[in-house]
């Protein structure tokens, strides 16, 4: 890592920088090309810049701020990798391979706040929001596992921390990300509609998002039919109610034209009996809704377990027979630490064992 007094190159508006050390400015979209097309680790990488250039950037600029501390890769080839950021904080960050298509899924904050019961991330809490530098970061990490011949299709915010919690940092860097390398501030090019954000249901932030125009894909955990229930299971819930996530969901369409999925974690013996299933149908129907069924991946500290093959179809088959869009999320990298958060509370337990005393 760079001397402490540099400044992370992705916080850095460029053209503003060339300006300012009179450094012309066609120079900073061959610093972004190298950035985000280009694969480069390092400044002395980016050898049509003059060295002197390079010299100025290595002095001033740390290409990235995170180290990896853990990588690991599944028997499916889903790859995960923990970073450990300035401050000592670790975040996890994942790669999923399909046919045809990469998908990332990135973290938001360190930790999360909202208490899902099923969830590892939010078993310490919520330590911080992560920056706008730090949310790119973890795109660029992933995006140097890859292949020459791979490319980043698609965007998940569906990582650590609740996304919606910290639009202030998200949203630079997604504008960035769907922005062309050569445009001011710009990156990877993608499209709005390859990038999903998930959230817990906070429906004054899920305005803001549709008031942004943005236009990117929105995703509601839901994971209960009723108010008692999902209260139980995300307790957040008791402040705000499914009537109020679903209408601002609603909003979130007419405003954006963008159909709300809505996530649904099937749990053995709480939420995934069939009169679940047709109560969720019944709360959804009227609503321009699909429904993404995800199996549990197991998490060590957590009594809880996820619903059988035998019930996860008969929970499906229910709300198909209600008329309902319903998919089954496949499970990917189980025997890596799937659960998001997981290698991270893993990582924690081996730094307190390690630092207690003999």
């Amino acid at each position: 890592m760079n001397d402490v007094q540099t400044r992370p190159l992705l916080s850095v508006d460029l053209e503003h920088w060339c300006d300012e050390h009179n450094v012309p400015g066609y120079r900073a979209g061959q610093i972004r090309r190298w950035v985000y097309e280009r694969r480069a680790n390092s400044f002395a990488e980016m050898n049509d810049l003059p060295q002197a250039l390079r010299t100025q950037l290595e002095a001033e600029f740390t290409l990235f701020t995170s180290t990896i501390v853990r990588h690991q890769v599944s028997t499916d080839r889903t790859e995960k990798l923990l970073l450990k950021l300035e401050d000592g904080e670790t975040v996890e960050c994942v790669l999923m391979r399909e046919t045809g298509r990469r998908t990332v899924c990135i973290s938001t904050q360190v930790g999360c706040g909202m208490g899902c019961i099923f969830c590892a991330s939010g078993l310490m809490g919520v330590k911080r929001n992560l920056t706008t530098a730090e949310i790119l970061e973890q795109v660029l990490r992933l995006d140097r596992v890859m292949k020459d011949n791979e490319r980043i299709a698609n965007i998940v915010v569906m990582g650590m921390g609740e996304p919606l919690a910290n639009l202030q940092a998200l949203m630079p860097a997604l504008r960035t990300l769907t922005m062309l390398v050569t445009e001011p501030g710009g990156g990877m090019g993608l499209s709005p509609r390859r990038i999903t954000v998930s959230t817990v249901g906070l429906p004054d932030r899920m305005r803001e998002l549709a008031d942004s125009d943005f236009g990117c894909n929105l995703a509601v955990s839901l994971h209960a039919p009723n108010d008692e229930l999902r209260s139980r299971i995300v307790p957040v819930n008791k402040g705000t109610g499914i009537a109020a996530i679903l209408g601002a969901a609603d909003d979130y369409f007419q405003k954006t034209g963008r159909r709300v999925s809505y996530e649904y974690v099937l749990l053995a013996g709480i939420n995934d009996e069939p009169e679940h299933a047709r109560e969720l149908a019944k709360l959804l129907r009227g609503h321009q809704a699909h429904v993404n069924v995800i199996p549990m991946n197991a998490v060590s500290p957590l009594d809880l377990s996820g619903s059988s093959q035998e019930r996860t179809n008969s929970f499906v088959h229910e709300l198909q027979a209600c008329g309902i869009n319903v998919t089954v999320r496949k499970r990917k990298g189980a025997d890596i630490d799937a659960a998001c958060g997981q290698l991270r509370l893993s990582e924690s337990e081996h730094v307190m064992l390690d630092a207690a005393p003999t």
